[in-house]
């Protein structure tokens, strides 16, 4: 028998029940009859509006615990949202470009360089040491830089760091002055290269859209290389001469940057992106404590060391120990980049598709098989193929790293910990170089190929510490888990383990069975 208080509740309840859906269903021309019980609603022909439906979803997803404790998550940006977004977007395509025309030509200027200045393979690789206090200051910097002066600063620092370098190499000044000078593109790469892949990386079809971003580099380094030796083989034109090239594309970039990002102020950045902390900005120094970010710039420094070694001393390899002739040297570096291109911009779908750390996984054990035939087969034709698809499997390494970095690290941080990544990670491709330039100088040149062998080999083994796992999805899982790093090393570790104690405990079984008792047989037998 139900009692007054039961009555009482049951009423209030459904009181309360009309209350919450009164709006909706006045739009569905729902009634309830005289009990509180809710009519049976008219079939889909009858309803008002399909708008009528939408607003009856999204109420009872507002009124439902569910949505109250974890709010959706903002639409991701567009690269074609608006005239402006893709006004901006194609200006960072046009700066990458440039940046690979000034990694792609070193190599194939630099025996040109050595012989003009008459130095040696460890004095002319401080060229390339120089440009790491570039990258490395522009890792250190690139917060301050988007939170003071926002992505207008980026860019106009960019060309214009570029510009004060060049400007004094059309002059041809004396060697000792020629890496001090070459600081300032290193750095104007650094902070164009850190801010542009931080944001392309948290858009729409980020994968696609960094393989057309790394493609347009590879592209720049794949035309400045046939332009440079054009010049010197073809033209008999001093080194220097590609320089004046430069010069115009940077200063065209200023003009450029300023006009595309000219509302994107300082404080439109720091607005977008408040700490989760509730803190005014998200500073370097509590980036620097993500293990994620440390992992990133690991392997973004040997990825990068391995791509700017190779493309600044294959066309001296080709040289010396392929004895190829200076025009057909000069083609192999653009095969290289032109590999790189065709991989960033082919493989980049692959690689959304399958998940990142498989992907990646797969292109290094590609690329380390590769390597070893460009390097043990003595024929400049199957180098010069091997080095172009060695290139194929390099290009979408970067821009993939940089989606699995979005992937793991909360929103607030990816302006920075992308952006110290991509620089701290592009110096990569100033300290390697040095390094195979000193160690060349007293083994040979030929040092170069077990060096990339070694560097690749590390920075598989890097990337096997990402959390994740191998399945499409894994990064967002392990980023809602919190799992660690090395995570799926202990899992592989353990698992292994176990498989090996279970393949030798059934083999210790007829020895302790054959020297067992006959009572001790009865008792196993049950």
């Amino acid at each position: 028998m139900t009692t007054a208080p039961e009555l009482a509740a049951t009423a209030g309840q459904k009181q309360l029940a009309r209350a919450l859906h009164s709006e909706v269903d006045e739009k569905h021309g729902v009634e309830f009859d005289p009990s509180g019980s809710r009519l049976p609603s008219p079939p889909p022909s009858h309803r008002l509006t399909p708008q009528a439906d939408a607003l009856e979803e999204a109420t009872v997803a507002a009124a439902s615990p569910a949505s109250l404790a974890s709010p959706p998550p903002e639409p991701l940006q567009r690269w074609n949202e608006s005239r402006t977004t893709i006004l901006r977007y194609c200006f960072t395509l046009y700066a990458f470009t440039v940046m690979g025309m000034n990694d792609g030509a070193v190599g194939a200027l630099l025996p040109y360089i050595e012989s003009y200045y008459d130095v040696s393979y460890t004095v002319i690789s401080c060229v390339f040491l120089a440009s790491f206090a570039g990258y490395l200051f522009a890792a250190l910097a690139n917060n301050h830089i988007h939170h003071r002066f926002g992505q207008f600063g980026v860019a106009i620092l960019g060309s214009f760091g570029r510009l004060a370098g060049y400007l004094p190499m059309m002059f041809h000044p004396p060697f000792p002055v020629l890496p001090v000078i070459m600081i300032f593109p290193g750095l104007g790469n650094g902070v164009e290269d850190s801010g542009w892949n931080a944001w392309v990386g948290n858009m729409e079809n980020a994968n696609e859209l960094l393989g057309f971003l790394h493609g347009a580099y590879g592209l720049g380094a794949t035309i400045s290389p046939l332009i440079a030796t054009a010049m010197v083989t073809k033209a008999s034109l001093p080194w220097y001469t590609f320089y004046y090239l430069m010069v115009g594309l940077s200063g065209l970039g200023i003009a450029l940057g300023a006009m595309a990002f000219w509302g994107a102020t300082g404080q439109i950045h720091r607005e977008s992106h408040k700490s989760t902390t509730g803190q005014q900005r998200t500073t370097t120094r509590r980036v620097l404590r993500e293990p994620i970010t440390w992992l990133m710039a690991i392997f973004l420094l040997g990825y990068v060391g391995v791509e700017v070694s190779l493309g600044g001393w294959i066309t001296t390899f080709m040289l010396n120990d392929r004895h190829a002739e200076n025009f057909a040297a000069g083609l192999s570096v653009t095969g290289f980049w032109l590999g790189i291109t065709v991989g960033r911009l082919v493989l980049g779908f692959v690689t959304g598709r399958i998940g990142e750390k498989l992907a990646i996984t797969v292109y290094l054990l590609s690329s380390i098989g590769l390597q070893l035939l460009y390097w043990l087969v003595p024929s400049f034709i199957a180098s010069a193929i091997f080095v172009s698809f060695l290139g194929v499997f390099l290009g979408p390494l970067f821009p993939a790293a940089v989606v699995a970095a979005t992937k793991l690290l909360p929103h607030d941080f990816h302006v920075s910990a992308i952006g110290f990544a991509a620089a701290f990670g592009s110096g990569g491709g100033a300290l390697f170089p040095f390094a195979v330039g000193a160690i060349a100088q007293s083994k040979g040149v030929e040092v170069l190929q077990p060096i990339v062998v070694a560097i690749l080999g590390f920075i598989l083994i890097t990337w096997c510490f990402l959390p994740g796992g191998y399945k499409r999805g894994g990064l967002e899982n392990a980023k809602e888990n919190h799992e660690s790093i090395g995570n799926d090393v202990v899992v592989a570790y353990r698992w292994v383990t176990s498989k090996r104690t279970a393949v030798k405990t059934p083999l210790s079984l007829p020895t302790s069975v054959n020297t067992a008792s006959p009572a001790e047989m009865a008792t196993i037998s049950s």
